[in-house]
C-alpha cells in the first residue's frame, strides 16, 4: 500500500501543531502569567472602586482634641472637611492650611485619618505671655511675639505690656533703630525668662527702650530687668535676691553679676 503523500503529511502536521498563539497558550507557564495578569487587573479595578466609588470608606465624622479657648465646633467649621467624600481623597494638608489661616490662635495642628470613616484634628493653641491694650480690648501675644487674638477680657495671670517709648530726644534714636516690633519681642523674651513665681505676680512689663525693661509686681514691687539678654542668669539672680531680701520693694538684676535691692 502506498504511504501518504507529501500534501497529506503537511495537513496532519498543521492540525497537530495548531496556530502559533494557540500553541503558546497550551504551555502551563504562559497560562499562569495570563491568569495572573487578569487577576491583577481585576483586583486593581476593584480596589479603586472600593477606595473611590463605594460607600464603605467615606468621611463621616470629624473629631477635635486639644482645644482650650476655641470650641470643637469652631475648629470643625474652619477645617471645612469634605464630609461624604472618599477618605483617600481628603486633602489633609489643605485642612491644616485652612485652620492656620482662619484661626490664628492655633499654634500647631495635626490632621490624622482614622479609617474607615473618621478624621482627627489634634490642635495645640497658642498661649499668651503678654497682653497689649487696644482700645477697650486686649491683644494676646505668644512667646514668639505673634499677636494672635483680640479679646474683650484680659486672661488672668497674663501681664500687660506697656510701651513707654520716647520718640523724641534721646529715646528717638533707639526707637528708630529697633522699632516697635523688635521691642515687643524683647519684652516677650523677658516674660518667657521669668521664674514661675515671679511670672504669676507680674502685673506689667514696661519697655522704655531696648535695654530698659522693668517689671511691676503685685504689692508695689519693681524689678529693673534691663535688656532681654542673659535671661536665665537674671532669673536665678532675682530668685536669690528675693529670698535674701524678702521685704525689699525694688530689685535690680540688669547686671546679674552685680544685683541690688532696696526699700522695705
Amino acid at each position: 500500500m502506498a504511504g501518504p503523500t507529501t500534501a497529506e503529511r503537511g495537513e496532519r502536521q498543521q492540525e497537530s501543531s495548531g496556530p502559533p498563539l494557540v500553541r503558546g497558550l497550551k504551555r502551563p507557564g504562559v497560562r499562569r502569567i495570563v491568569i495572573l495578569a487578569v487577576v491583577v487587573v481585576l483586583l486593581g479595578a476593584g480596589g479603586t472602586w472600593v477606595l473611590y466609588g463605594s460607600k464603605w470608606l467615606r468621611l463621616e465624622r470629624v473629631s477635635v482634641s486639644g482645644t482650650r479657648v476655641l470650641t470643637p465646633a469652631q475648629v470643625r467649621e474652619a477645617a471645612a472637611a469634605p464630609v461624604g467624600a472618599p477618605m483617600i481623597s481628603v486633602d489633609t494638608a489643605a485642612i491644616e492650611a485652612r485652620l492656620r489661616r482662619k484661626l490664628p490662635r492655633i499654634d500647631t495642628v495635626e490632621v490624622v485619618r482614622s479609617w474607615p470613616h473618621g478624621i482627627g484634628l489634634k490642635v495645640i493653641e497658642r498661649t499668651p505671655v503678654l497682653l497689649v491694650r487696644k482700645g477697650g480690648n486686649f491683644v494676646e501675644v505668644d512667646d514668639e511675639g505673634v499677636r494672635f487674638a483680640t479679646v474683650s477680657q484680659a486672661p488672668k495671670g497674663v501681664p500687660m505690656l506697656e510701651l513707654a517709648i520716647s520718640r523724641t530726644g534721646s529715646g528717638a534714636a533707639g526707637f528708630r533703630r529697633f522699632g516697635t516690633d523688635r521691642l515687643v519681642r524683647e519684652a516677650v523674651q523677658v516674660a518667657g525668662a521669668l521664674p514661675a513665681e515671679v511670672a504669676r505676680n507680674t502685673r506689667n512689663v514696661q519697655v522704655r527702650s531696648y535695654d530698659d525693661i522693668s517689671l511691676q509686681l503685685g504689692g508695689g514691687r519693681t524689678v529693673a530687668w534691663g535688656s532681654g539678654e542673659n535671661g536665665r542668669a537674671k532669673a536665678r539672680t532675682l530668685t536669690a535676691l528675693m529670698k535674701a531680701a524678702p521685704g525689699a520693694r525694688y530689685f535690680d538684676v540688669s547686671v546679674p553679676t552685680a544685683p541690688a535691692s532696696s526699700g522695705s
